[in-house]
């Protein structure tokens, strides 16, 4: 029996079907058979696997140990933390994250950050009522953008954005990293000492952090101007969905974005009219997902053939007898 490689579901969605990503499943198909998978990955699962390009649903230490032919589990995305990369570690499999899709959720930032300012969803809202109201608007020029985590996405935002500050215009970031007030500088940024500040003094503020630890709280969002807006294009977890449903109800922010469905924690955000909710869209485009496929590909075909892939999270499964056994250089 061939051995056997574990595709996530994106690779059946009709919507990114390409010429490349037929032809990367093709080369990938010459090494062992390919199976989709749904659900969390388990002990039952893993008879005869080598390798798994991953979504981002929880595998359990069980699949690792029931692995034996198992090398690689590729992330398709950055987000490990459902990945248990300890359990993998100890049992010699590297695992690796893609980081093709940094350009692609900056794109969306900034076309957040423009439509908020320029109240494009409440102007369509009122359009499509009957209601042809002129409002208050916007201009990034001369406004106050805060980022909170300033690491490659952070700094790829800082890039586009400052330009359409103008000089007059302010760019602070808070991030715990020690390096940080030279690396704002470098950006054309002010690094501040307390997250408070960027939601006290920004026009618009927008989280890049991993994790799932909720930093953003009725009290921050108190902190904001009422003409201010709220951009989550990392986790949805970051934020306190009812305090922030009552803040905006209140008038302390005028939007809030996230790139999370209205589903789960966030169905309390069902039909509001000023909390935007995307459907974990903002690193996906037809560019970036052809360059997740070829890196995910590229890094399973790889550990097959005995190369060390890139971008791998536990380097020090590198040093594991499994890992030396199967990788030649």
């Amino acid at each position: 029996m061939r051995n056997k490689i574990l595709l996530a579901t994106i690779f059946q969605n009709a919507e990114f079907d390409s010429e490349p990503r037929r032809k990367a499943l093709a080369d990938l198909a010459k090494l062992a058979d390919l199976e989709h998978y749904t659900g969390d990955l388990t002990a039952e699962k893993a008879k005869g696997v080598v390798g798994v390009i991953a979504n981002s649903a929880l595998i359990h230490p069980e699949f690792y140990a029931e692995g034996r032919d198992l090398r690689i589990v590729a992330r398709w995305g950055v987000g490990y933390e459902k990945v248990n990369l300890a359990a993998a570690t100890q049992q010699g499999v590297l695992v690796t994250v893609a980081p093709e899709h940094m350009e692609t959720v900056a794109e969306y930032t900034i076309a957040q950050w423009m439509a908020t300012l320029k109240r494009v969803y409440t102007l369509n809202r009122l359009s499509h009522a009957g209601d042809f109201s002129i409002i208050r608007t916007y201009e990034a020029r001369g406004s106050s953008l805060g980022l909170y985590g300033f690491g490659r996405i952070g700094q790829a935002v800082a890039v586009r954005a400052r330009p359409l500050l103008g000089e007059e215009g302010r760019l602070l970031v808070y991030d715990i990293r020690p390096d940080i007030k030279e690396l704002a500088k470098k950006f054309g940024a002010v690094a501040v000492d307390d997250p408070v500040t960027l939601f006290r003094e920004c026009d618009t503020v927008s989280l890049h952090v991993a994790g799932d630890d909720t930093i953003v709280t009725y009290d921050r969002l108190c902190a904001m101007k009422p003409h201010a807006s709220l951009i989550n294009p990392s986790r949805g977890n970051l934020v306190d969905d009812r305090a922030v449903n009552r803040a905006i109800r209140e008038d302390r922010l005028c939007y809030y974005v996230v790139d999370d469905p209205v589903n789960g924690p966030r169905e309390v955000h069902r039909d509001h009219p000023r909390i935007i909710c995307t459907n974990h869209n903002a690193g996906i485009t037809v560019e970036s997902t052809i360059r997740l496929d070829r890196r995910t590909v590229g890094q399973v075909t790889d550990a097959i053939q005995g190369r060390e892939p890139a971008h791998i999270l536990n380097r020090e499964a590198l040093g594991h007898p499994r890992v030396k056994e199967f990788l030649k250089g």
